[in-house]
């Protein structure tokens, strides 16, 4: 077990993780809005009562406020940060309103996409620095070599020498392959295919449900069959500058895959709801990844920025997915959404936001020490 960090390392952490995440995001909108010709009333650097600030020769007022937990842009035209227009105000030249679909549809979707940038730049600088941790090795990995005390596998009738090839009918291409799908769907039955004297068969079992504590004593829920490789070791593949991009998408997509996986598995009730975190848990895991050194900090960093890139681009009202489908709307009507509707949908996504915020931070209180967790 790790020592747990001192506790002013969880509050840096969460600020230097969130902070600057919501703050580049906010840059994106902004970025992009200058370049399409959208004015900016105000860009914050936090948020509340103004410590600090002026306004340049665009006017725009640039604000550090007193909550550092990011930030927001105010186009011109707009009620409040969260771009609804003001009703009192008549549309003006440079307003986000009076921009054209395409321009708003740009500017809204910079924001996420920023943040998936800033995830994909720090993999690649990864891949780049460190190289690619691939398996290598004369044996091929996805060949069982040893059984756990506990394996569903060898129970099921999977023996010593055979090779998996495919799961549920998806081929396999190495151990990472098979360990990383069974390891997203503890409980479930998966039909397993085995290669075992040249010819091959469907092997069905339940994986393993089992609770796994890291280092820190952070609880995951994961699958396992009880297998491990008969050979194959892993070595870091140098890697080009222009080919660890691509590599570094990859690796956003397989995040993003399972990130959806888990939604899923929560609104089916195949993982219990307590397993979604908010701030306290982010502010937590941070001052832990930040005591293990600048590498998991950052490489935690990254994953934030990716998270905040796919729940921005849901599509719920008063999220940036949400203006996308009014404008994906709008696109096919040739007209707005109507007034009453666009208010209604933004005040549930409001309420759906404000509950979601609420189970999370419930769930990161009750997971404290404090109450035996």
């Amino acid at each position: 077990m790790f020592e747990a960090p001192p506790f002013w390392m969880y509050l840096v952490g969460f600020l230097l993780v969130l902070g600057p995440l919501v703050t580049v995001h906010e840059l994106g909108h902004y970025l992009v809005g200058r370049w399409l010709g959208v004015k900016a009333d105000a860009f914050s650097v936090g948020f509340g009562k103004e410590v600090a600030g002026y306004t340049d020769r665009h006017g725009t007022r640039w604000r550090l406020s007193i909550l550092p937990l990011g930030g927001y842009v105010q186009f011109r035209g707009d009620m409040n940060p969260a771009s609804i227009p003001d009703p009192d105000v008549q549309p003006q030249e440079g307003s986000f309103q009076t921009a054209s679909l395409w321009k708003r549809t740009l500017i809204v979707a910079a924001g996420p996409v920023t943040n998936l940038l800033v995830a994909i730049g720090i993999f690649a600088t990864f891949f780049s620095i460190y190289g690619n941790p691939v398996i290598a090795g004369p044996e091929d990995s996805r060949m069982v070599g040893a059984f756990a005390e506990e394996s569903v596998a060898r129970d099921a009738g999977i023996q010593i020498g055979d090779t998996i090839t495919a799961i549920d009918g998806s081929a396999v291409e190495d151990f990472d392959a098979i360990r990383n799908e069974v390891l997203l769907h503890p409980g479930r039955e998966m039909v397993f295919t085995v290669s075992r004297d040249g010819a091959e068969r469907d092997v069905s079992f339940t994986t393993a449900r089992v609770e796994e504590a890291d280092g820190f004593g952070n609880v995951s829920v994961l699958g396992r069959i009880g297998v491990g490789p008969a050979g194959g070791e892993y070595v870091f593949e140098e890697v080009g500058l222009f080919e660890s991009v691509p590599l570094a998408i990859e690796r956003c997509w397989d995040i993003t895959g399972m990130m959806v996986t888990g939604i899923k598995q929560i609104i089916v009730g195949d993982r219990s709801i307590k397993e979604l975190g908010g701030p306290i848990k982010i502010a937590k895991f941070s001052g832990e990844q930040m005591s293990l050194g600048l590498v998991s900090f950052v490489s935690f960093a990254a994953l934030i920025s990716l998270n905040l890139a796919f729940i921005n681009f849901l599509p719920i009202p008063a999220l940036d997915g949400g203006h996308l489908a009014f404008y994906a709307a709008e696109a096919i009507r040739r007209k707005p959404v109507g007034p009453q509707a666009t208010e209604w949908a933004y005040r549930t996504g409001i309420v759906i936001v404000l509950v979601f915020m609420v189970v999370v931070t419930v769930n990161d209180v009750i997971s404290l020490p404090l109450f035996g967790s």
